[in-house]
């Protein structure tokens, strides 16, 4: 996912339907984003989806994040 402050890549490891894992393969160097990226996967992994909320004051980095994370969920359901 490209984003005005730049590319986020998600990987996504599987536990048989669940999420076991999310590791940031790329992100841009930015201070919201290696703040709010932790925050980001602590949440994934309790929501076991995408679907969750944006870290206040890292607008662009959770949209980054999580479109890029739907993407790879998507591609395992592929």
């Amino acid at each position: 996912m490209d984003t005005v402050k730049g590319v986020f890549q998600v990987e996504v490891t599987f536990q048989g339907d669940r999420i076991a894992s999310v590791r940031m393969l790329q992100a841009p160097h930015h201070p919201q984003t290696k703040w709010a990226v932790p925050e980001l996967i602590t949440e994934t992994l309790k929501a076991q989806s995408a679907h969750i909320d944006s870290v206040s004051g890292a607008t662009v980095t959770s949209r980054g994040y999580k479109e890029s994370l739907q993407a790879a969920i998507d591609a395992k359901a592929s």
